[in-house]
C-alpha cells in the first residue's frame, strides 16, 4: 500500500496544504481565468474549475488568478475525508481508501458547503477555507483554517481529478500497473473509485461555470514533475530510494490520470503543457 504520510514525513507530497511547492503561474494562463471569470454569472460568484496531473502547474494557476481577480482558490487537497473516515471507508470497501488521492477519498459535502457559503457572503462575513494536514495525514483542526472575508469575485477550486469521465468496467479488468495487480487484483478498488467518478465527481464537474484542463505531453512527465514539486519543498536534489517512492505512491494516480490525458475528461478550455509546463496548444 502507499505510504500515506510523506512530503516532510516521508511521503511523497506537496508543500503544507494550499502552499505549492511550484509557485509561478504563467500571465497569460492567469489572464484566461480572469477572462473565464468575467464570462460568468453575475448574480453570484462564477465557479471555475482547475484539473491537471500532479505537478502540471494547477494550485499555482489558481492561487495566481485568486490574487490577480480577488476570488478564493480552495484545492480539492484540502478537502479530503479526515482519516478516521478514510480508514472506515479502507474496512468497508477496500485497503486502499485509507490512502487519499483518489475519487472517493474527499470530502464533497464540505466542500458544498464551504462554496455555498461563500457565494452568499455578505461583505463583513468570514468564511474558512478547509485544510488539510498532511503532516498527520489528518484534516486540520478548524482553527487553523485561513478565513476569507467578505464575498469573492470567483470560486477556484483546483483538483486532479476534476471533470474526469468514468470508465467502463470492462477496460478496469486488466491491472495497469503492480500497485493494481498486487493490491486490487479482483479490481474492487478501482470499479469503486471508477463509481464516485461517475457519481459524486461528475455532479461537482457538472455544477462549475467553466472548467479548465492542463493536459501533460503524458503520464512518463509526471514522475518527473512530482519529484520537482518534491525538490522543491525539499530544497535539495532526491536520492534514487526517494523518487522510488514517489514513483510507487503515482501509481494509484496513473490510470485515472492516463484516462484524462488522453481524452477522458470534461473542459471547457483545454492547455496542452509540454513537458516543462509551457502552454503549446489552448483550444475551447
Amino acid at each position: 500500500m502507499p505510504d500515506p504520510r510523506v512530503g516532510r514525513s516521508g511521503r511523497p507530497d506537496r508543500a503544507a496544504a494550499g502552499k505549492p511547492a511550484l509557485t509561478d503561474a504563467r500571465p497569460d494562463l492567469v489572464a484566461l481565468i480572469g477572462g473565464l471569470i468575467a464570462a460568468g454569472p453575475k448574480d453570484r460568484p462564477p465557479l471555475i474549475g482547475i484539473a491537471g496531473s500532479q505537478g502540471s502547474g494547477k494550485t499555482a494557476l489558481a492561487r495566481a488568478a485568486a490574487k490577480a481577480f480577488g476570488a478564493v482558490q480552495i484545492s480539492l487537497d484540502d478537502a479530503y475525508l479526515t482519516r478516521a473516515e478514510r480508514e472506515a471507508m479502507a474496512r468497508k470497501l477496500h485497503p486502499l481508501f485509507a490512502v487519499r488521492g483518489p475519487p472517493g477519498t474527499h470530502d464533497l459535502r464540505l466542500l458544498e458547503r464551504t462554496v455555498t457559503s461563500l457565494s452568499a457572503a455578505g461583505p463583513d462575513d468570514t468564511t474558512p477555507i478547509p485544510a488539510f494536514d498532511k503532516l498527520t495525514d489528518d484534516r486540520a483542526p478548524e482553527q487553523d483554517w485561513t478565513p476569507f472575508r467578505g464575498r469573492p469575485a470567483a470560486i477556484l477550486i483546483d483538483g486532479w481529478c476534476l471533470g474526469a469521465v468514468a470508465q467502463d468496467d470492462a477496460s478496469l479488468i486488466e491491472p495497469l500497473n503492480p500497485l493494481e495487480r498486487d493490491q486490487d487484483s479482483d479490481s474492487v478498488w478501482r470499479r469503486a473509485v471508477s463509481g464516485f467518478t461517475g457519481g459524486t465527481y461528475r455532479a461537482l464537474a457538472e455544477r462549475l461555470d467553466a472548467r479548465v484542463f492542463l493536459q501533460a505531453p503524458g503520464f512518463e512527465v509526471v514522475l518527473d514533475w512530482r519529484c520537482e514539486q518534491e525538490e522543491t519543498l525539499r530544497g535539495r536534489a532526491l536520492s534514487e530510494i526517494e523518487r522510488g517512492r514517489i514513483a510507487d505512491f503515482i501509481q494509484a494516480f496513473e490510470r485515472l490520470t492516463r484516462h484524462m490525458i488522453d481524452g477522458g475528461v470534461r473542459a471547457d478550455v483545454v492547455v496542452k503543457l509540454d513537458r516543462n509546463r509551457l502552454p503549446v496548444t489552448v483550444s475551447a
